[in-house]
């Protein structure tokens, strides 16, 4: 939340700096991410005064000479239409850094650093600048906007540093709330905190205005659905002039990124922003029936928010309604039929409580959503509903917007705004912190969070504002007191049954960073996707209607519809890595995952499905290969000191002829292959790509697998060459596989050519393979080789008729 030090200061007296504030608000609990200066990238820029302007002729320049105070008199080259002798301008000194403009004189291209120049022949010692190039719009500070000099006020000191006349030393806190403080998501509520932290006295927003004896008689509310609205508050006003905010309150909205559209709007915003609370303002004229009705919506209704987009809504959307049709989506966004415009001349003021849950699934299921969404999502208390209406109406008055009308309804469950009663024990509250707190030091804290606490011997009695609605019971307190009182007061200790225990990794997490390093090793990076994907990515695939992977488990609230199913395969995400990869210039690389797909076993669920953990990895470039993701395997299968096999196989997304399933001891374990040339057309690919997935549940049962050492031989290998001719449809695997079988003092086996052609019968090929025997006990003879070679030769063509080559 963006919280600005100068409207912290309009409720508190902030006595410390931007940096101690930040560790403050640290210390009790609330992250400061960012803070920043206003004008950090502006300096040495100070107030100019011209006391001599003089047209350079045949030029748009003038030459001036600029007073600054104890700088001295400098000679500035200015090219403004609106600087004249007498002026005051924000003159930057050689050294200063202010933006730098594009041609149009409004965008923003940097930072530059002001130097001494010559134009037109004459030296100039600086700069005169305009709003633009010091940061400002005419939201910030009035003339900003105007394409010329930013005129400075009459009152201003040559000399002096704009930085305080213009705003520009104020600091911005982009500060985290919690989920357990939605009081404090506005500026009003962290002025609550920071006063409690400073021990400072809270200053209350001005809430008084006077109400005419204007009367609606025959308005009237209703809330059909009270169970997500609780209280509704609606009040009118009359003799509206829509016209431009003032310039404080333009700044205040533009300090915390909204932009000033009309008086009117700019106060719903200004509350929502201070007090934490959405408020809407109804042209009152485009209200039929003088009646507002707050219901669940009707299957099919429709409605045209401010925005201009069409909503077809159902009964889970709640709508407000004049006495025909809707008007708004209920904490969402207001209707574009009841707009404040330029001739709004009477405006009904809405101010309400909202369901959380509701207005959380209906902007997400709707892909609707707005600053006042965002609060209502995270909760919005009936305490500042109630308030907020008093303050818009105060600035209705204080801005002369508008008349206050005595006309005022408000529709309510009961819920009581007063504070609630709570009495907890200091024994407890001190129980759960584990150190004892000083009842004065208790008493302090709760008395700064204005809880007004009563002590009686162990008991302590305290006055909980219904704003603080997640207040329950004495842990809560306790959190309270220590956040303020200081977490280091806390002693690290051992519970009394503790035992220091040796950490380490457990047989799988060990297996699988060792699957990461050798993976690493070989080139592929790691990469980490949602555990989400979209229908489309099955379609992309192309998955027939009955397969597995179709079977995905589908969200009932998903973030969008490209997130809206649980993956059953890694390969989609894996195919949009490498295409992006691609689409940026990177036209080789390899990239692998580790996680978990999602098999349901029945949907919809009755139980919890199948997590599989699961390898994936892709390859691509023009000198990747089918031998190269293969090769990625068969890394993974030395890690675990295990042999893959291969057989040919079908994937609808894989090409035809360069896929292959993997097996380790007979189970199938996954799948390898290229990627069918159609999908990377499809997703833009340039070059080839090739994945595999390998099941890592199935391999788990080969984890941890011992090693068995082999001395290496003392005597030296024999080495022989084969070129074998098979029948087309023998694999080099069954060649391999017959040469191991029939001789033990087979070491290695390497396929080096393949040849087919005329000289060979039909449906026949050549295979040449380099054999390796590596002897055991005693040398290996030449005889002793033959006689290998012989056993090669003769089971080879007794179990799949393969000869020589003659």
């Amino acid at each position: 939340m963006l919280t600005p030090l100068s409207w912290l200061k309009d409720y508190v007296d902030i006595d410390v700096t931007p940096k101690e504030l930040e560790e403050k608000l640290f210390s009790c609990g609330f992250e400061v991410e960012e803070s920043y200066e206003v004008g950090k990238d502006i300096s040495n820029v100070v107030v100019g005064l011209v006391e001599k302007c003089e047209p350079i002729p045949e030029t748009h320049l003038s030459l001036c000479q600029v007073n600054a105070g104890a700088h001295g008199t400098f000679q500035i080259c200015c090219g403004a239409d609106n600087v004249k002798a007498g002026g005051k301008y924000p003159l930057a000194l050689i050294g200063a850094t202010v933006y730098a403009t594009a041609k149009d004189h409004v965008t923003i291209e940097g930072v530059m650093e002001i130097k001494q120049g010559k134009l037109r022949g004459y030296d100039s010692y600086g700069m005169l600048c305009s709003g633009v190039e010091l940061g400002l719009n005419e939201d910030l500070y009035p003339g900003a906007g105007y394409n010329g000099l930013l005129v400075l006020p009459e009152d201003a000191k040559a000399g002096d540093d704009v930085k305080p006349i213009l705003g520009l030393d104020d600091w911005i806190f982009d500060i985290a709330i919690t989920a357990n403080r939605p009081d404090c998501q506005c500026i009003y509520g962290m002025a609550r905190e920071v006063a409690a932290v400073l021990g400072k006295e809270l200053k209350e927003p001005a809430l008084d205005y006077t109400a005419d004896d204007v009367k609606k008689e025959n308005f009237k509310v209703s809330v059909l659905a009270q169970d997500i609205c609780p209280r509704y508050t609606a009040h009118y006003v009359h003799d509206v002039k829509i016209s431009e905010s003032p310039a404080w309150m333009r700044k205040r909205l533009a300090l915390v990124g909204i932009g000033s559209i009309s008086n009117v709007v700019d106060i719903t915003n200004f509350v929502l922003k201070e007090l934490g609370q959405p408020m809407h303002a109804f042209d009152y004229s485009y209200l039929e029936g003088d009646e507002i009705v707050v219901r669940r919506a009707n299957d099919g209704e429709k409605i045209v928010t401010l925005d201009e987009k069409e909503f077809e809504l159902n009964s889970n959307n709640l709508v407000i309604c004049d006495g025909k049709k809707p008007v708004a989506l209920a904490g969402i966004m207001g209707g574009l039929n009841s707009e404040i415009n330029d001739g709004t001349t009477e405006v009904m003021f809405e101010s309400a409580k909202f369901a959380r849950d509701n207005i959380r699934k209906s902007s997400r299921a709707l892909g609707q959503s707005s600053d006042s969404s965002a609060l209502y999502s995270k909760g919005v208390n009936e305490y500042t509903t109630a308030m907020a209406m008093k303050r818009a109406l105060h600035l209705m008055e204080e801005l002369g917007c508008g008349k206050v009308s005595s006309t005022h309804v408000e529709v309510t469950t009961g819920n009581s705004l007063e504070p609630k009663e709570m009495k907890v024990s200091i024994a407890k509250v001190n129980g759960v912190l584990g150190i004892e707190v000083p009842t004065e030091d208790i008493v302090r804290i709760l008395t700064n969070l204005g809880f007004a606490p009563v002590v009686s011997g162990d008991e302590l009695t305290l006055m909980i504002p219904a704003y603080r609605e997640d207040m329950e019971d004495y842990p809560d307190v306790a959190e309270e007191v220590i956040r303020m009182y200081g977490y280091d007061h806390v002693i690290p200790a051992f519970m009394p049954t503790a035992q220091v225990t040796l950490g380490g990794l457990n047989l799988r997490q060990q297996t699988e960073r060792k699957i990461k390093e050798v993976l690493c090793a070989a080139g592929a990076y790691e990469g980490i996707h949602y555990s989400f994907f979209s229908p489309a990515d099955l379609d992309l695939l192309r998955f027939p209607e009955d397969a597995p992977e179709r079977h995905a488990i589908r969200l009932i609230n998903p973030i969008n519809v490209d997130l809206s199913l649980m993956r059953t395969t890694l390969a989609s995400e894996m195919l949009y890595a490498i295409a992006r990869n691609q689409k940026k210039g990177i036209l080789e690389g390899r990239i692998f995952e580790l996680g978990n797909i999602f098999i349901a076993k029945e949907l919809p669920l009755t139980e919890y499905p199948d997590e599989r953990e699961t390898l994936c990895a892709g390859v691509f470039g023009e000198d990747e290969s089918f031998f190269t993701i293969k090769g990625l395997a068969e890394t993974v299968a030395d890690a675990l000191d295990v042999k893959f096999t291969y057989k040919p196989a079908q994937k609808p997304f894989l090409h035809p002829y360069q896929t292959a399933e993997v097996f380790c001891d007979g189970q199938k374990i996954g799948y390898l292959g290229q990627v069918r040339y159609e999908i990377c057309d499809e997703l833009d690919m340039r070059v080839p790509a090739y994945v595999m997935e390998l099941d890592l549940r199935v391999l788990s049962q080969w984890y941890g697998k011992d090693r068995v050492f082999t001395p290496i031989s003392k005597f030296d290998d024999e080495k022989r060459d084969f070129a074998f001719v098979v029948d087309k449809d023998i694999t080099c695997e069954q060649i391999e596989n017959g040469i191991r079988e029939a001789c033990d003092y087979v070491s290695d086996v390497t396929l080096f050519d393949v040849y087919e052609g005329v000289q060979l019968p039909p449906n026949k090929k050549s295979m040449a393979y380099s054999v390796v025997f590596t002897p055991k006990d005693e040398e290996l003879k030449t005889k002793k080789v033959e006689g290998f070679v012989k056993d090669i030769l003769a089971h080879l063509k007794e179990t799949a008729g393969i000869t020589l080559r003659g």
